[in-house]
């Protein structure tokens, strides 16, 4: 048991172009339908989401581009790397998430990707309005300065 907490802890993944790009106005964490070589694959953290989005089918939210290299153990009953991949939330965070996704200029982000304490793969996915260029450059200057002081406390 101790091994398999150990396993789930160590597997979180960030998408830091996205903190960069867009602010972020609300948060929810939503379960993923994987397939079996999926969730292998993501334990040995091999996912790359820079460029995936979130989109509405019907009623339901899948997201788009998030890339799960292929097991190397997987035989043929391997998975599809760039396949669409639906998330799991509640009707209400759902309506809540179409209502506002249909606003101008805000968009459905992958932000994280972790496994819990039960084994299951979860995505932190943000409700996030793009930022403008002088956003960016406020917040290159921030950084700055924090790395700054950080370095003259030492």
């Amino acid at each position: 048991m101790a091994a398999k907490e150990k396993i789930s802890s160590d597997i979180n993944i960030r998408n830091k172009k996205a903190g960069f790009e867009f602010q972020f106005l609300e948060n929810f964490t939503a379960g993923m339908v994987l397939k079996g070589t999926e969730i292998k694959a993501i334990r040995q953290g091999k996912v790359n989401f820079q460029d995936a989005f979130c989109f509405f089918k019907g009623n339901e939210l899948y997201v788009k581009n998030m890339h799960i290299s292929i097991y190397t153990e997987g035989s043929y009953y391997n998975h599809e790397p760039l396949r669409d991949r639906k998330l799991l939330l509640n009707k209400k965070e759902l309506r809540k998430l179409l209502i506002k996704g249909d606003e101008k200029g805000l968009t459905i982000i992958p932000v994280r990707l972790f496994v819990n304490d039960r084994g299951f793969a979860k995505l932190e996915i943000a409700l996030g309005k793009g930022k403008k260029l002088y956003d960016k450059r406020e917040d290159i200057k921030a950084k700055d300065v924090r790395r700054e002081l950080e370095r003259d406390r030492y």
